[in-house]
C-alpha cells in the first residue's frame, strides 16, 4: 500500500532484498500490529496476524512468537510458504498453534489477503456466553450476518483443526472462537482490521451493557439489524472496507513511533 505515512529513513538491508510490493506489504502489516496495540487488543508476544505477499501469492508474512506486537517491524516479520515453512533467513519461528490455522486459511482461502487472531478481553467474555454476540447498537450491525462460531478444542495445535475453522467460518469475515478469542479475515489488511474493530467494539458494548445489572438490556430487532447491515453493505459496494480509517490510524502511529516501517 503506497502512502506517504509509510516513508521513513532506514537502511536498505531487507528492503533492498525484497520486491517493492513485498516491502509495502511488510510495512502495512507492521503498522497493523501497532494499531492493534494502540486499540488495546494485545500487549504480549502471543497471537498473530498474517498478510499474503501481493506479487508472490504462495507466500505470506507473519509475526514470530518472540516479539511483542509493539516491537514488530517490517523487517522482523517472517515470510512463510503455504506449507508453513519459514523461508526468511532466520531461526525465528511463529507459535505452533497460530501457525496451524493461519497457514490453513492462507493456503485454502486464496481470496483472502489477511488473517487476525486476538484474545481481547471483551471478545473472550462474549466467546464464553452460550448466546454469543448480541446486537445492541449501530456499530455492531457492521458485523451482523458476518459472525461465525467455532467450538473450543484446546490449544489449536492439531493439524486438522484448521479445516474445521475454515468450515465454521463458512465465507464470513469474523469468527468467535468459543471460550477462546476472536478471528477476522479480509481481502486486504485494512479490511481484516476493520472487521476486527467492529467485532471487538460490539463485544465491548455487550460486556458493558450486560454488566449493568440494574437495567433491562434492549437488543436490536432482527429487522433493524438486517436493515442497518444492508446499509453498511451498500456503502461498501463490492470493494474491501477499511482503507480510510486504516490510513488515518497509520498516520497516527507514524507520528507516535515510525519504527514499524523499518
Amino acid at each position: 500500500m503506497a502512502n506517504a505515512a509509510y516513508e521513513s529513513e532506514q537502511d536498505e538491508g531487507l528492503r533492498g532484498a525484497v520486491s517493492e510490493a513485498e516491502w509495502e506489504a511488510r510495512v502495512e502489516l507492521a503498522a497493523a500490529f501497532r494499531i492493534a496495540v494502540s486499540r488495546g487488543w494485545n500487549n504480549t508476544t502471543a497471537n498473530h496476524m498474517t498478510a499474503r505477499v501481493p506479487d508472490q501469492p504462495d507466500y505470506f508474512l507473519m509475526n514470530g512468537g518472540d516479539f511483542a506486537w509493539d516491537e514488530v517491524t517490517a523487517s522482523n516479520l517472517l515470510k512463510l510458504d503455504m506449507g508453513g515453512t519459514v523461508v526468511s533467513d532466520t531461526d525465528r519461528k511463529p507459535r505452533p498453534a497460530g501457525l496451524n490455522f493461519h497457514s490453513a486459511l492462507q493456503r485454502e482461502c486464496r481470496h483472502l489477503g489477511c488473517t487476525i487472531h486476538i484474545h481481547a478481553t471483551a471478545g473472550v467474555v462474549v466467546s464464553a456466553w452460550e448466546e454469543g454476540l448480541q446486537f445492541f447498537d449501530q456499530g455492531s450491525c457492521g458485523v451482523y450476518g458476518q459472525v461465525a462460531y467455532h467450538d473450543f478444542e484446546g490449544i489449536a495445535e492439531v493439524e486438522d483443526e484448521g479445516p474445521r475453522i475454515i468450515a465454521d467460518l463458512d465465507g464470513k469475515y469474523t469468527l468467535i472462537m468459543r471460550n477462546h478469542g476472536l478471528l477476522s479475515v479480509g481481502r486486504t489488511v485494512p479490511e481484516a482490521m476493520a472487521y476486527m474493530d467492529r467485532l471487538v467494539n460490539a463485544c465491548a458494548v455487550q460486556e458493558r451493557i450486560l454488566a449493568t445489572s440494574h437495567a433491562t438490556p434492549r437488543p436490536l430487532s432482527q429487522e433493524i439489524c438486517e436493515t442497518t447491515a444492508a446499509q453498511f453493505a451498500k456503502r461498501a459496494g463490492n470493494k474491501p472496507i477499511g482503507d480510510t480509517e486504516f490510513e488515518a490510524c497509520v498516520r497516527r502511529e507514524q507520528r507516535k513511533d515510525p519504527s514499524f516501517a523499518t
